[in-house]
């Protein structure tokens, strides 16, 4: 009844995406590299828009669920106040985000290590190992120049996170793509 794939047919397809992935992922990060600031306030509408809806989402499945859980009708408060705050102070919402994303670097270089591990024996590793070191590097910047510098700094390092990730995707796919065939 159910299909499964073989493995060289699961490395092929997987390849074949991730280098679709990856050469979008470098697109969007030169995008943020060439008009940052730009970057920085799609990044903060798009936030801002998705914390309401969530915000909105949870009242109203608090309400379904149980209407006198004061913890349901807290988070949704939040999450409204904070996406309605973004949206109408868009300098304070890139603040908002700059420690986010710091934190988000952070994350991000740590996964990047582990990826480089499970990785080391192959050809790919270096670059996931250069990812986790750029990551934990701009995490640093932001945390050291915060609030002041979010403005261009969030739009600049999604941009270069993302082009570094779709290097990183764009290789590992060519690497899947030789294994699979």
């Amino acid at each position: 009844m159910w299909k499964y794939p073989s493995e060289s047919e699961l490395f092929v397809k997987f390849g074949k995406y991730a280098k679709i992935t990856g050469v979008i992922f470098f697109i969007l990060g030169l995008a943020g590299i060439f008009a940052p600031v730009f970057m920085t306030m799609i990044t903060v509408a798009f936030v801002a828009w998705l914390m309401l809806f969530a915000g909105i989402f949870a009242g109203y499945f608090t309400w379904l669920s149980d209407r006198s859980s004061w913890i349901g009708w807290f988070k949704s408060f939040v999450l409204v106040f904070v996406s309605l705050f973004m949206i109408f102070s868009p300098l304070g919402g890139a603040a908002t985000l700059g420690m986010l994303l710091a934190v988000y670097f952070f994350t991000d270089s740590f996964s990047s290590f582990a990826m480089t591990s499970m990785q080391y024996p192959n050809k790919t590793w270096w670059i996931w190992l250069i990812n986790g070191l750029l990551s934990f590097a701009l995490g640093i910047v932001l945390v050291v120049g915060w609030p002041f510098s979010s403005l261009y700094l969030v739009g600049l390092f999604i941009g270069v996170s993302l082009f570094f990730d779709g290097i990183a995707l764009f290789f590992t796919g060519s690497f899947l793509n030789k294994i699979g065939k």
